[in-house]
């Protein structure tokens, strides 16, 4: 719930200010001469402000854009950013090792989320994979016994 939560609370951030700009935009933009207690409408019919109003319209789709990017890349669980990005797979060896991905693992354990390198059939959602158990006693149970003079017993 709360990797869903911090999604709509940064659509609303940026409706907020979106809608606080146009509002600002539209209020302090200077208005035509009123011909016959009617002014011409100011989008289409005045050059600058519909530059304006264009330029306002990229700035919140580039927002929007950024919203999704940056919630792609966060823990399902906690809802920190995903680190650690290992390349896994190989073009050479797609038989043995399977299409190249980039992985993405939570720093406290929660998961991984797998990343295609190539989107060769459109665009591939990324695979979330919860972690069963503790991951990090996982990682560090691979040095220990193992014979090596350097692991502790």
């Amino acid at each position: 719930m709360p990797y869903w939560g911090l999604f709509v609370g940064k659509l609303a951030a940026i409706g907020a200010v979106a809608w606080g700009i146009l509002i600002g935009l539209m209020t302090f933009w200077p208005r035509e001469q009123a011909v016959f207690y009617s002014g011409p409408p100011r989008f289409a019919a005045d050059f600058g402000f519909t530059m304006a109003v264009g330029a306002w319209f990229l700035v919140v789709c580039g927002l929007l854009y950024l919203a999704v990017w940056d919630q792609r890349y966060r823990c399902r669980v906690c809802v920190r950013r995903l680190r650690m990005p290992i390349e896994t797979g190989s073009w050479s060896r797609m038989l043995q090792l399977g299409r190249p991905r980039i992985e993405y693992i939570c720093t406290y354990g929660h998961g991984k989320l797998n990343v295609e390198e190539v989107q060769i059939l459109g665009v591939e959602s990324p695979e979330w994979t919860p972690q069963q158990g503790d991951l990090w006693e996982e990682l560090c149970a691979s040095g220990k016994g193992d014979g090596s003079p350097h692991s502790d017993h």
